[in-house]
């Protein structure tokens, strides 16, 4: 073995003085041989680095795109990643990174879609008229519009209010005792945004300013003329829209007369929800004559104002139309005007199969018109007459008009004065038809397979 010399000529062996081996020392405390990463993974690592400057993307292979994707930061700029990274577990990422719940299954299992979707839900439920640019939520157009199908804003923001001055607030009694009503109070304006997202297929609008505390004013919870105006026609360039929800916005006759003369021969509606507004029988009319100009199949006009003129204009439409499949009148003020009406315009429709009817101050003499209806029709498979006085007569032809029929699979008579006997006896003619719908659905499954 060789041997060597220390400074000054003394020999030594390295094997035998460790004072002196070589050693490695890492910068990185985690470092071993067994760690070394692969010259791919560090390219990838630089690429991940300085993605907002050179987004290297399309380039890789799905495993190199999925490494990038699970370790680029949620905070880049949109106008990097909206039309270069496709769904997957960046925009997953993103989302749960941003809000606490995230149920993916509502917005069809894409990851990318809930963003977009909730990204622009809270600009505009944020935007304040006057104050937020419009800017701010148009430059996220074209970033968002090819994944947005349904929009569902929750509240909408009036302009802030000026505050008065010192001479009106303690001035004359004779000044309106609502200042605010005075002012304008326009919300977001729909008509720069609805036409530009092409794949918009639902619309849920509610006007109304959610947590408003002490600030409340009735007036936050409506929206104005030129809301309306600026909103219908927004709606009818949409054509893409199939289901449209205005509801607690105190929707009154004129308003809905406007919507409801923009919305016809809409190509693509096919679901109207109205509920909770303050429509009466003029807008009722405006929506009958929807009804006839359009593909609806389903109506809800629930908790308003609509009384038997109304329904009647409503059932006239209902004797002529051919693809309504659900109409909801629940909490109106039909009575029997409207509920006979109904019955009668349903002796001539083969295709409605769900009424409800309840909480609308109907007796016995709708519940008769509609024992007709039970008898000929087979197509209805449910109907409800609910917190109404039916009273004996009308539980009597309630009765005997299911004992002829095989098609209803729902029919709801609670709270209605209608003797227990009969409702029994209902209530088994409806099992009855429930367990043979049942069987008709495997057969036809079977058929199928």
């Amino acid at each position: 073995m060789s041997r060597c010399l220390y400074p000054g000529g003394a020999s030594f062996n390295p094997a035998e003085d460790h004072r002196i081996v070589r050693r490695v020392i890492a910068e990185d405390p985690d470092w071993t041989l067994a760690l070394v990463p692969c010259l791919s993974n560090l390219c990838l690592q630089t690429i991940v680095r300085n993605f907002e400057e050179k987004p290297i993307f399309e380039e890789l292979t799905p495993i190199q795109k999925g490494f990038v994707e699970e370790r680029l930061s949620v905070s880049l700029h949109l106008h990097v990643t909206a039309n270069l990274i496709g769904d997957g577990v960046y925009w997953k990422r993103c989302c749960q990174q941003r809000w606490d719940i995230c149920d993916v299954s509502d917005y069809g299992h894409d990851w990318k879609r809930m963003f977009f979707e909730r990204h622009m839900e809270n600009a505009i439920e944020l935007f304040i008229p006057g104050v937020t640019e419009p800017k701010t939520v148009l430059e996220m157009v074209p970033l968002c519009k090819n994944y947005i199908k349904r929009l569902d804003i929750s509240q909408l923001l009036p302009p802030i209010k000026e505050p008065q001055k010192e001479e009106e607030e303690y001035g004359s009694e004779l000044a309106s005792d609502n200042e605010y009503d005075r002012q304008c109070m326009d919300h977001f304006d729909f008509s720069i945004l609805l036409n530009k997202l092409t794949n918009l297929e639902e619309l849920h609008l509610v006007y109304r300013v959610k947590q408003c505390g002490m600030n409340f004013e009735w007036i936050m919870f409506e929206m104005t003329d030129k809301d309306c105006e600026s909103l219908a026609k927004a709606l009818k360039s949409c054509k893409a829209l199939k289901l449209l929800r205005l509801h607690q916005s105190h929707l009154d006759d004129k308003k809905c007369r406007l919507l409801a003369k923009y919305l016809l021969d809409h190509p693509s509606l096919r679901e109207l929800d109205f509920s909770h507004n303050l429509i009466g029988d003029r807008g009722a009319r405006a929506v009958g004559k929807l009804l006839t100009r359009s593909k609806l199949e389903t109506l809800n006009m629930c908790d308003n104002t609509i009384r038997g003129p109304g329904a009647k204009a409503i059932a006239h439409a209902l004797s002529k139309n051919s693809t309504l499949l659900s109409l909801n009148l629940r909490l109106n003020r039909l009575r029997d005007e409207g509920g006979q009406a109904i019955g009668k315009a349903l002796l001539n429709n083969s295709t409605l199969l769900h009424l409800h009817l309840g909480g609308n101050e109907v007796t016995g003499l709708t519940a008769i018109a509609l024992s007709k209806v039970l008898v000929q029709n087979n197509t209805i498979r449910s109907i409800n007459l609910s917190c109404n006085n039916l009273g004996v007569d009308g539980g009597k032809a309630l009765e005997e008009a299911m004992s002829h029929n095989t098609s209803v699979t729902e029919c709801d008579i609670r709270l209605t004065d209608v003797d227990e006997q009969r409702v029994s006896f209902i209530n088994k003619v409806v099992w009855t038809n429930q367990s043979l719908e049942q069987k008709r659905r495997a057969q036809e499954s079977k058929k199928k397979k």
